[in-house]
């Protein structure tokens, strides 16, 4: 539990969000052999023909036999908008407690929390043993998992979700604006800037933090 100085917490999504033009899957996909179907994969869970289970299980295909230890490497070329350790540092001082919820793989929250000062991470995780990944999802996790993980987060701090807020850009996002009190659309599809409360363009995460100070000044 934190102390009263935290009034509230805040929740960033990371594909398309905080990874721009593209998503962390299809960016190690790069690296796996099988980019271009996944890119097809991914836009298809955008326009509802596929679900979140089936494009999971599809990318998981491609990181047999990998090591574990071998993706932070990669994962160190991730595109990633500007502002991310200026925004984290803000959350923290302004009292709101930063968090990832992500459909992105549990190895890309990892590394985003460790490299950037996030509270948490929660998403989806691929199977692993004795070191390399097999090939098979270990943890689905969709868009209502991420709402879910999200609200427990704020729970466990002693959170209402009344003062919450979410960025985020897309789809998977939309369960998790619903349920928070302020929702960010940031570079976002036309369906999440329509369930958004505010909407924020542009190439520097800290266009958000207007929105986001307007909120605490009201939580306090």
């Amino acid at each position: 539990m934190f102390s009263s100085d935290h009034v509230g917490a805040v929740f960033f999504d990371v594909d398309g969000t905080l990874v721009p033009g593209t998503s962390s899957s299809v960016f190690l996909a790069g690296f796996l052999g099988h980019r271009d179907e996944l890119a097809k994969a991914e836009d298809a869970y955008a326009s509802g023909d596929l679900d979140n289970r089936q494009v999971s299980e599809l990318d998981a295909k491609g990181w047999a036999g990998v090591p574990e230890e071998q993706v932070s490497g990669w994962l160190d070329g991730l595109p990633l908008v500007s502002g991310i350790t200026e925004t984290v540092a803000w959350s923290w001082q302004s009292g709101l407690v930063p968090v990832l919820v992500t459909l992105a793989w549990s190895p890309v929250g990892s590394y985003l929390t460790d490299r950037f000062g996030f509270h948490a991470f929660s998403g989806p995780q691929l199977e692993a043993t004795d070191g390399r990944f097999t090939g098979r999802v270990a943890r689905h996790f969709d868009e209502y998992d991420k709402r879910e993980c999200a609200l427990t987060h704020a729970w466990e701090l002693g959170l209402a979700p009344r003062s919450c807020a979410a960025v985020g850009d897309s789809r998977s996002d939309l369960p998790l604006f619903a349920s928070v009190r302020l929702s960010v659309a940031f570079n976002a599809s036309a369906d999440a800037r329509a369930a958004a409360a505010v909407t924020v363009d542009g190439g520097d995460l800290r266009g958000v933090l207007p929105v986001l100070s307007r909120m605490v000044t009201a939580t306090r």
